[in-house]
């Protein structure tokens, strides 16, 4: 029998001993990465570098820079982090740390303790995070039987992963050890505490902010800005899941469990419509100066739900709401920009034909009637088709599109004049106290479920399209957050475990061979811990329906 196995690296054929691990086989090809080389493609699937190699295989190594290297990159810090905390102000019931939402480039924790934190506590975490990365404390992962690993978490006092393995159908659990201390994460993780160099931490409200090194630049760690409206609508939107008692999916499943669930729906949509009315409140009191709601936000926030239901509220107020579309102001196809691949940029501003649609609305509020354009995205122009409308005392303008913050997009319009909402999808529950569920993630089961059931699109499609979707936010629509007047959380707290049964066979329809592969795998393990269920008692105007169709709207 051969003591050796012939694999591809990176697309050369290299022969090597049984057994070697992809660790030891990094260090040849550390030198062509522009930083440390932390996980592994294998036959397209994610590898940590403790993997040993014993098959044919094809290698493709990742470094911090690439999108699933930064995710390894910040899940070790966050391990690391927790077992600072838990060495240095010790392992007992009184602490608990729960990796709440991120916030500028870094995550938020919360630390319960018996005690306040103050910058010597800090300190001495992060002396304790440095000890580790110094030594190069190892970084393992154990496959254990799931009842064992219950035994392990009860011990460390961790009740909420106990609670999330209860519905797990698998006998066996992959759990993290570093030193004497265990935990679980969902994803891969570095091979030890040297890969995490780049890190900071700062005390914020009643916890801990991890701060990160930036993606494109894996030694440079960014100043801590907080965005504070944001923070507030997170911490919010957490207080809300402590009131329901469900903060994480162990805590949902065990509703759905106990034949709670409709009530949870029927109580979060309420909730919903009662932010809603309390929007359309604000803008009533201000109607006599606030005559254009600008709403904008991320791609799948619901902005299009959203826009409808406010414009409900505000009727029933006795206001006239008219709700106007920017995609409806696009220039046509042939005078719009394109990107860097030579693709049409639809979500840079000067996609939008700004002079016209600031004339449109400077001659609204001034009384006259003007004839509104409506897009046709077949043939790329814009049409008027006697779509007239006049601006009354007692009318209001809603006006829809990711630009919506931007004050270049509405020039013209006195500032006094506009009430401007952030909508996004802000998700605040968790997978267990130390896996958060990122925001993100919700969005793009969000779009591939609907770009599926309305364009018949597949998630193929979706997946491929969304690291540009994502630098287009980036550029477009964050750094203009900050100025809206109300931020409104789309999110619905059971929501993933109704989108699970739409997604769920699009994500097992990506063949292994392609690129979104390993991020459809990676979705697939993240529906995994929900339990599911049916779309049925959903109500005809919730958000979601904007998603899985049969939406009254």
């Amino acid at each position: 029998m051969s003591k050796q196995v012939t694999v591809t690296v990176m697309g050369k054929k290299v022969q090597l001993n049984k057994g070697t691990t992809l660790f030891q086989l990094s260090k040849v090809y550390q030198d062509s990465f522009a930083s440390p080389i932390i996980i592994a493609l294998v036959d397209y699937k994610l590898k940590e570098l403790s993997y040993k190699l014993e098959e044919p295989c094809q290698i493709d190594f990742l470094d911090i820079t690439d999108r699933d290297g930064y995710k390894t990159y910040q899940r070790s810090l966050q391990f690391l982090m927790v077992k600072a905390i838990r060495d240095v102000i010790g392992m007992d019931k009184y602490v608990e740390t729960i990796i709440q939402y991120s916030i500028n480039r870094g995550i938020y924790c919360e630390v319960k303790l018996d005690r306040p934190l103050n910058e010597e506590l800090l300190i001495k975490i992060k002396e304790r995070m440095n000890e580790m990365i110094t030594a190069e404390t190892v970084l393992e992962r154990r496959p254990v039987k799931v009842d064992h690993a219950r035994e392990i978490f009860e011990k460390q006092n961790m009740l909420d992963k106990i609670e999330l393995f209860k519905y797990r159908r698998s006998s066996m659990v992959n759990l993290c050890k570093l030193e004497d201390y265990y935990d679980y994460y969902y994803g891969q993780i570095a091979p030890h505490a040297g890969y995490l160099k780049s890190f900071d931490l700062f005390l914020y409200d009643e916890g801990i902010v991890l701060q990160f090194s930036t993606r494109q630049q894996p030694n440079l760690v960014d100043e801590f800005n907080p965005d504070k409206k944001l923070f507030k609508t997170l911490k919010g939107a957490s207080k809300w899941g402590e009131i329901m008692e469900v903060e994480n999916v162990g805590d949902l499943n065990k509703v759905i469990s106990t034949s709670q669930i409709n009530d949870l729906i029927l109580v979060s949509e309420a909730l919903m419509e009662k932010r809603i009315a309390h929007i359309a409140d604000q803008i009533i009191d201000n109607t006599n100066k606030k005559k254009f709601v600008f709403i904008a936000g991320p791609s799948s926030s619901g902005k299009t739900t959203f826009a409808n239901r406010l414009a409900i509220q505000l009727r029933a107020h006795g206001v006239k709401p008219h709700t106007i579309s920017l995609d409806n102001y696009f220039v046509s196809r042939e005078e719009t920009p394109k990107d860097s691949d030579g693709k049409f940029n639809f979500e840079c501003l000067e996609a939008l034909d700004l002079v016209q649609f600031n004339e449109d609305m400077t001659d609204l509020l001034a009384g006259k009637t003007v004839d509104m354009p409506i897009f046709n995205f077949i043939s790329g122009e814009r049409e008027h088709k006697g779509k007239l409308l006049t601006l009354e005392d007692n009318d209001v303008l809603v006006i829809e599109g990711i630009h919506g913050l931007n004050n270049k997009v509405s020039y013209a319009i006195p500032d006094d004049s506009k009430f401007k909402i952030y909508i996004s999808a802000l998700t605040q529950l968790n997978i267990d106290n130390h896996n958060r569920i990122p925001t993100t993630d919700a969005r793009l089961i969000r779009r591939m479920v609907r770009d599926n059931y309305y364009r018949g699109a597949s998630a193929i499609k979706t997946i491929g399209m969304w690291e540009s979707v994502r630098r287009g936010e980036e550029n477009y629509i964050f750094p203009f957050q900050e100025e809206a007047d109300v931020m409104f959380n789309s999110v619905l707290i059971y929501e993933l475990t109704v989108l699970k049964q739409f997604a769920e066979p699009l994500l097992f329809n990506v063949p292994r061979d392609c690129p979104e592969y390993t991020e459809a795998r990676r979705l697939i393990k993240l529906l995994d811990y929900f339990l599911g269920v049916t779309s049925d008692k959903i109500p005809y105007n919730s958000l979601l329906r904007e998603f899985i169709g049969g939406s009254c709207f």
